[in-house]
């Protein structure tokens, strides 16, 4: 199954049938079973646009970015970036392709070496990736740095001795100075004030413009992702179950699972986007989902068709996309 847009514009990445799954061992280091932490994701982003992936805690949503990038090695399924398969190639292969490809940690400050200054920890990877001279590497460093607003005098800096939002800043910069095309943020306003994730979210879009990038913006703050995101894709123990355009998604949820999401964000004056918030209990063991529609223990929608058959992310109308049976006999 392929999920693409239908406005005609450009792919420039698209995972078909993408999972990893994790192996379970006993004290004897016996392999018992799976965790199935992705399971079966097919996806589409197109250039130059702002794709949201959300979900509770353990949905697979990190786990699927760092998949993307080729932190973890895929388990089965295919990868394609800007034309070329990504999963499965050697070393030297992924180190040109992936250049262009990027990932931003949800803690900057562990991402950084912290003996080595800001200067080092920017040039570091020009001296992986290209062939240009060090004053050019220097010139390059110094335009990505003026680019997220930090002044020169950082780069004789250690990590600890920056913020939070600088290091965020600083880890931006890293990956800017490869002129990548997409850019994978996870949680990227995690442990932030709410005044300076103001300020970072206006440095991505103001980055996204100058530089022609393009965002998966992975997050659990619904609120951020609707001011960010184009298409928003809603996951729930490794699968995705909705899909569509972000407005589209928050006005008219058709997955249970996306509708209680939803019903959880408080608006201003109380209240909240619907009054019906039922989402109750903890996801099911990933490793030991119940037949059929893995969300049935939580919904109470769920019928026995809803134990028999696993449902598929299916094309309902135009550009919205799901997964359950009940929103099939709705919107079908």
């Amino acid at each position: 199954m392929k999920v693409k847009k239908t406005d005609g514009s450009d792919t420039i990445l698209e995972i078909n049938e993408l999972s990893k799954w994790f192996p379970i061992t006993n004290a004897w280091n016996r392999k018992t079973g799976d965790l199935k932490a992705i399971d079966g994701v097919s996806l589409a982003v197109n250039k130059g646009e702002i794709l949201g992936v959300v979900g509770e805690s353990g949905c697979g949503k990190s786990t699927l970015g760092k998949t993307i990038m080729g932190i973890h090695k895929p388990s089965s399924g295919s990868i394609n970036f800007e034309g070329g398969e990504v999963a499965g190639l050697n070393p030297s292969q992924s180190r040109k392709l992936r250049k262009r490809l990027q990932y931003t940690y949800q803690d900057p400050g562990s991402s950084l070496d912290p003996r080595w200054k800001i200067g080092r920890s920017l040039d570091e990877p020009l001296k992986i990736h290209t062939d240009l001279s060090k004053e050019e590497r220097f010139e390059r460093v110094r335009e990505i740095l003026d680019a997220v607003n930090l002044p020169e005098m950082h780069l004789e800096l250690y990590p600890h001795e920056i913020s939070g939002g600088q290091q965020r800043r600083v880890g931006l910069a890293r990956i800017l100075t490869l002129h990548p095309s997409l850019v994978i943020l996870d949680e990227p306003t995690s442990g932030l004030d709410v005044s300076v994730q103001a300020t970072i979210l206006k440095l991505f879009l103001d980055l996204k413009k100058k530089f022609d990038l393009t965002y998966i913006f992975i997050s659990h703050d619904l609120s951020v992702v609707r001011m960010m995101c184009d298409r928003i894709a809603v996951m729930y123990l490794g699968k995705i179950v909705e899909l569509g355009p972000t407005e589209a998604v928050f006005k008219s949820p058709r997955h249970p699972y996306t509708q209680s999401l939803l019903s959880a964000i408080p608006e201003i004056g109380g209240g909240r986007v619907t009054e019906n918030f039922w989402l109750e209990g903890e996801p099911p063991d990933p490793s030991r989902l119940p037949s059929g529609c893995s969300f049935r223990t939580r919904c109470p929608f769920q019928t026995q068709q809803c134990a028999l058959e696993q449902p598929t992310l299916v094309n309902r109308a135009g550009d919205r996309w799901d997964a359950c049976i009940q929103s099939r006999k709705t919107f079908s």
